[in-house]
């Protein structure tokens, strides 16, 4: 029986968890390592942005001091590259603990605001606690020098996003381009051709990488006093880019909940994904034998009798009215879909020679996709059982009940849903709780490691400290990717986007925060520039196209090593800062 979404305290709980985050950094007041003598000869303000490279550790007599008072600390490089990727390790299952939370939220309260509101937040939320403890605490030199990492890990994340992760993403899921200009699904027969091959996107993608594109307007705000090459008015400036970022967060937000295509999306997908366990259940119940061999391999004799047993008038190919039969005769546990529409998704799936009927070779390989998905989509469960089928029936089941159309004035009734609300509290507390008290000891090590290598730490927190925060976002979006769809290209493509525009406004801010509450020094040039050169130029780019070549990767890989020598060239040649 249906019943009225339940109402949650969601301004209450983020409020609790940034207080939590900053009460982790707080709590470790003094500990973290003090900065070197050398860097804070003269010029205490700019000699600590940037890391002389006579600075050493050892040659000052510096000794790190232990966070909390009990973790552990080092001075030497690979122990400190341990640090880094122990605690990268932790914020990366912080961030799974809270995506899962998220989707518990979703179950009970629908995508029109959850998914609108809350999850956009909750995505960003390891990136900002990172920001928020690297300047929250110790003194305003040490905060000065520490909150570099935290424009590494704004602008490493914005161009990790925005170049590999887009790049690999475009050739996991190339697809031959047709005569149309449009990518084939499924189709992918020209190998690495540069021009031939690549992938497609619907045209409300191209709007969320406009909104991406506009997301850069704080960052233009905060740096506009250094394009006048004038120190008047930055504490203005800053503070309007803070007001200005979180405007944009509550309007990107908002529209979510207006318009949850992308939720909408995910629903669709879903039901198709349903559709598919339903049927290779039903293959396995009626004893047909088992799907997989022994080793895991499609069985081909098998699916060869599901093929004759749906082909009821025995001319060796497949109809419509035989597949829709099929689905009739198939308990979907109630789920709510219009079979005509699922039929067209299966044709679509199984008819790549496009004659209106699936023939056997058809059959047999598409069957093949469908299980290779169904394995991927359940690696723990035993890929070999008969519990396998079930196994994967239960998780499509479950991603539907997660995703319910924002319209809906009802939603499907929750078993227990006191219980549901508790787990996803504490999944939620749990995640911020990791994040909060190790995002600390993670910028002290990353600080650290900077000054045993004598390498910068905005390099450090650039290239690191993105692959422990948004691993989780990129495996997602690479197994989307490979599914070699357009629907499944564009919902890729629209959480890359959506990701770029809550570090640029959400992570930004708190940032922003920091420097204005702190009274820091805003003397980010360089970095600003890279943040704003890939943004303007892939926004450009994927605003007003929807298919994008193979080649297309290859500027977006080009861009990632391409920031790393603008920054080094323009601090260390130039003498930016």
């Amino acid at each position: 029986m249906a019943t009225r979404r339940r109402s949650f305290p969601l301004v209450p709980l983020l409020l609790f968890l940034l207080a939590a985050a900053a009460y982790g950094r707080l709590i470790s007041d003094g500990s973290p390592a003090a900065p070197s003598t050398s860097l804070l000869s003269s010029n205490p303000v700019s000699a600590v942005l940037r890391l002389s490279t006579s600075a050493s550790p050892a040659a000052a007599g510096e000794k790190c001091e232990q966070s909390y008072g009990f973790l552990p600390c080092t001075t030497t490089v690979l122990g400190n590259v341990f640090l880094v990727l122990a605690y990268g390790f932790l914020m990366y299952k912080a961030a799974t603990f809270l995506s899962a939370g998220s989707e518990l939220l979703l179950e009970i309260m629908g995508p029109g605001l959850v998914g609108g509101l809350l999850l956009p937040i909750l995505g960003a939320l390891p990136d900002a606690l990172l920001v928020l403890v690297s300047g929250l605490s110790g003194s305003r030199e040490t905060a000065q020098s520490q909150v570099l990492i935290g424009m590494g890990l704004l602008a490493g994340s914005t161009v990790f996003l925005l170049t590999v992760l887009w790049g690999t993403c475009v050739v996991v899921g190339k697809c031959d381009i047709g005569p149309n200009g449009v990518a084939v699904d499924l189709q992918n027969n020209k190998g690495f051709s540069l021009t031939g091959t690549g992938i497609s996107t619907d045209v409300q993608t191209s709007y969320a990488a406009r909104i991406m594109g506009i997301s850069v307007i704080p960052f233009i705000i905060a740096q506009f006093p250094k394009m006048l090459k004038t120190h008047h008015g930055q504490r203005l400036a800053v503070l309007l880019a803070l007001i200005v970022s979180f405007l944009l967060v509550l309007a990107y937000c908002l529209y979510q909940v207006f318009q949850p295509w992308i939720q909408r999306r995910k629903l669709a997908y879903a039901k198709h994904k349903h559709v598919i366990s339903g049927i290779l259940r039903n293959a396995q119940k009626e004893a047909l034998g088992r799907l997989l061999n022994e080793d895991g391999t499609p069985n081909e004799n098998v699916i060869k009798k599901l093929f004759h047993k749906i082909d009821m008038d025995q001319s060796q190919t497949l109809s419509r009215s035989e597949l829709h039969a099929l689905l009739v005769g198939i308990n979907f546990e109630e789920i709510d879909f219009d079979k005509e529409d699922a039929v067209d998704k299966i044709m679509n799936d199984f008819d790549t020679s496009r004659n209106t009927v699936v023939e056997e070779a058809e059959f047999v390989e598409g069957m093949k996709r469908w299980l290779h998905e169904a394995k991927r989509s359940v690696p723990g469960s035993g890929a070999y059982s008969t519990k396998f089928m079930s196994d994967y029936h239960a998780r499509t089941r479950q991603e539907h009940d997660l995703l319910v159309e924002a319209s809906d004035e009802t939603v499907e009734s929750v078993e227990n849903p006191g219980w549901c609300i508790t787990k996803a509290v504490g999944l939620l507390l749990l995640g911020s709780a990791i994040a909060a008290a190790f995002a600390d000891p993670l910028v002290d090590a990353v600080h650290n490691f900077s000054n045993a290598s004598h390498i910068p730490s905005f390099f450090i927190s650039f290239i690191a400290l993105p692959l422990a925060t948004n691993s989780s976002e990129a495996v997602s979006a690479i197994i989307f990717a490979s599914r070699k769809k357009l629907r499944t290209s564009s919902l890729t493509f629209s959480e890359v986007y959506g990701g770029v525009t809550m570090n640029n406004t959400l992570c930004l801010g708190v940032f922003l925060a920091l420097i204005y509450i702190r009274n820091l020094t805003w003397d980010f040039s360089s970095e600003v520039l890279i943040i704003l050169l890939v943004c303007v130029i892939m926004g450009l780019f994927t605003s007003f196209k929807t298919t994008f070549p193979l080649w297309t990767c290859l500027v977006a890989y080009m861009l990632y090593p391409l920031s790393l020598v603008v920054v080094y060239i323009l601090d260390f040649v130039f003498g930016w800062s």
